[in-house]
């Protein structure tokens, strides 16, 4: 099997677990962080003290500050940096990008300005066309566990995927590809809406049935979205899809359903994003997603519920109701024709 110069770009859990499935596969691999304080202590433990406690790092992965250096010796370059700050990193690395390398985001979210998704960042900054985007339900510890996962890689480039095919599958981690970017990347960003949701539920014990039907509805309602956008409706029932949907909204190790569970048991956003301390890119993209159907009139019912429940202070119930009151339609998205339609 060919080996692959690889850099990872961000420090958190879901960068580090790429880190470290790339270098126990051989793979020279190299973490760039940005904080000093971590850089020295992953050289010295091995170990993501921060997000990923007790479970050690290969001993062939490197660590580095220097961002170009990292980037200009890569071939295969995967960005795991919040949406926040993904512009920002994008921009200070491309002195060092060359034409033949791979840029593949890991980020699920979605810019807050722009409403631009990441590979449509990577693109316009990084000036590159071998791109591509990683979704699916991949909750870090379980990985860094060896439990058994899958990944979807998204890319029109067909060497990408097979590139990052070989540099991250194991006995323990599966990768599944696809060319629909919007949707896999869409379904990254959206998903995490509902685990907010769900995280709501559970705090006050709504029960199984109300659960699936949750599921259901966010599933219909996160893909109508997409497919407004351009999307092809069946990425959402693969693995990036139904299966993140799946994994996000049903475990505790989620930082959005732990979000959405928090605020459901009375903590202000504040206190939560203290007690925290990784991002969850649900709340921004409850609020860029309500302003971006209402402007393209758009309906979500769950979206616009949680906006208000989280930034208007409206009650859980009342939301509830009025979703439960509301008039007749399909439980299945594209089936049946919209009012007006034959």
């Amino acid at each position: 099997m060919p080996q692959f110069k690889v850099a990872v770009l961000g420090g958190g859990s879901f960068g580090t677990v790429i880190a470290n499935l790339a270098a126990s596969n051989g793979h020279a691999t190299t973490l760039w962080l940005r904080d000093p304080q971590q850089l020295a202590d992953m050289r010295e433990s091995h170990e993501n003290t921060r997000y990923l406690p007790g479970f050690a790092l290969s001993p062939d992965l490197q660590f580095s500050d220097d961002l170009l250096a990292t980037v200009a010796a890569a071939d295969l370059i995967f960005v795991s940096i919040p949406s926040k700050a993904f512009r920002s990193v994008v921009k200070a690395a491309k002195p060092a990008f060359r034409p033949e390398q791979m840029l593949v985001s890991t980020t699920k979210g979605i810019e807050k300005d722009s409403f631009a998704l990441m590979s449509e960042i990577l693109h316009e900054e990084s000036g590159l066309e071998r791109i591509g985007v990683i979704s699916g339900p991949n909750l870090a510890k379980e990985i860094m566990a060896r439990q058994l996962a899958g990944t979807v890689i998204a890319s029109h480039d067909e060497d990408l995927r097979d590139t990052v095919h070989a540099v991250l599958s194991s006995p323990f981690f599966r990768v599944f590809s696809n060319t629909d970017v919007y949707g896999v990347e869409l379904s990254g960003a959206l998903k995490n809406i509902y685990a907010v949701a769900s995280g709501m539920a559970a705090a006050h014990k709504l029960g199984e049935n109300a659960r699936a039907m949750l599921l259901t509805r966010s599933l219909a309602e996160m893909s109508r979205f997409a497919v407004h956008l351009g999307a092809n409706p069946l990425t959402f029932l693969g693995l990036a899809g139904v299966g993140d949907l799946i994994a996000t909204c049903s475990s505790t190790l989620s930082r959005n359903f732990q979000v959405g569970l928090a605020i459901g048991q009375g903590q202000t956003l504040e206190e939560i994003v203290e007690e925290l301390e990784q991002t969850a890119e649900g709340i921004n993209t409850i609020q860029m997603v309500k302003h971006k159907a209402d402007e393209l009139g758009i309906r979500m019912p769950l979206v616009s519920g949680l906006y208000e429940i989280i930034f208007n202070g409206r009650s859980l119930y009342d939301v509830v109701l009025a979703m439960m009151l509301s008039s007749q339609s399909s439980d299945v998205e594209f089936v049946l024709p919209k009012p007006g339609e034959d």
